[in-house]
């Protein structure tokens, strides 16, 4: 062997030994905060850190669970988390507050809030809960959907309004009134409490438009760490494919795990609804995949608030959202 061979192989060996020793890059660390205890309409993200897609895209993601104590979105605000899973509404807020706080994906095309009638009362569709005299709704629901109502159907009025206290008793013993709800959490409740299937109407389903399930961040984020963005969104994005549509044993096992009360029967039927009723692919998903946005679609909930007076009209709701980092169609090979 020629020594010019002999020191090419001891430079390819030298090589191989380097890169097996050297160490791996290290993964950004990122912070995602939920607004509610862990629970299938978080387990896209779940998912992520379960089958290690966020790994693949360079990130060691921390999960920071929501409930009634957290103040996750104050952490957002402060620089404590990376993200947040906001709302367009809050991110409006936002803007009014001149807090910079921007959306950069929207992983529910549909808001899961609900109404819920008895199902022997005649109340076959959505404009039929005016006929009701008794609303159950929290006092967010009032200033917002149900100004929304009154504006764009008849019959409705704040009389029917009484204070939710997130008990469903009342409502299950009047049979003349109707409650607020999630579409993948009430409803289930109820069956088992009542022994008796509710009437569930999705207000996105009547034309109550704002997305829901945000990731949010900071305009500095945006701006500063565009790459470490598109990657979080990107891999956020798999993990709710893969756990629509694949194995979500792994997933579910870290939402009991952070939630112990969560139950696998629970779960399904969350899993279910968010199928059944197109709440995280259906409308600019369909084409755009999960997590699209449009201008159109945030200045007609813009709109519908500055109607019903939330907002006056000259506010800049743009600086509350960007499509940049969405409708790439990632991971729409994943949907079975």
């Amino acid at each position: 062997m020629s020594l010019q061979s002999s020191m090419t192989g001891l430079a390819a060996f030298a090589g191989l030994t380097l890169a097996a020793t050297a160490p791996a890059l290290a993964l950004d660390e990122v912070s995602y905060g939920t607004n509610w205890l862990a629970q299938a309409e978080h387990g896209g993200f779940y998912q992520a850190v379960a089958d290690g897609t966020y790994e693949k895209y360079g990130l060691d993601v921390t999960i920071v669970q929501g409930g009634p104590q957290a103040a996750n979105r104050a952490l957002l605000i402060a620089g404590k988390v990376d993200f947040y899973m906001g709302s367009p509404q809050g991110e409006f807020d936002a803007v009014v507050e001149d807090i910079p706080l921007i959306d950069v994906a929207a992983i529910f095309q549909k808001d899961p809030q609900i109404l819920m009638a008895h199902p022997d009362q005649g109340i076959e569709e959505f404009a039929d809960l005016a006929k009701l005299p008794t609303i159950f709704m929290g006092k967010d629901g009032f200033l917002s959907y149900f100004q929304w109502m009154k504006a764009n159907f008849d019959g409705f009025s704040d009389e029917q309004y009484k204070p939710y206290t997130f008990n469903p008793a009342p409502f299950i013993a009047d049979p003349q009134s109707a409650q607020q709800g999630y579409l993948t959490s009430e409803p289930y409740s109820v069956e088992k409490e009542a022994g008796w299937t509710p009437k569930v109407f999705l207000l996105a389903d009547s034309g109550y438009s704002p997305y829901s399930t945000m990731i949010t961040a900071q305009q500095k984020m945006v701006d500063e760490n565009p790459d470490l963005v598109q990657r979080f969104v990107d891999a956020s994005i798999e993990g709710w494919y893969n756990y629509l549509y694949g194995d979500n044993t792994a997933a579910n096992d870290l939402i009991k795990k952070d939630n112990p009360e969560m139950t696998d029967e629970q779960i399904a039927f969350s899993i279910d609804k968010m199928k059944e009723y197109g709440i995280v692919v259906s409308g600019e998903a369909e084409e755009g995949g999960i997590g699209c946005m449009t201008d159109e679609h945030f200045k007609t909930f813009f709109d519908d608030m500055v109607d019903i007076g939330l907002y006056e009209a000259d506010l800049d709701y743009t600086k509350a959202y960007t499509t940049q980092f969405v409708c790439k169609g990632v991971g729409k090979d994943l949907m079975k």
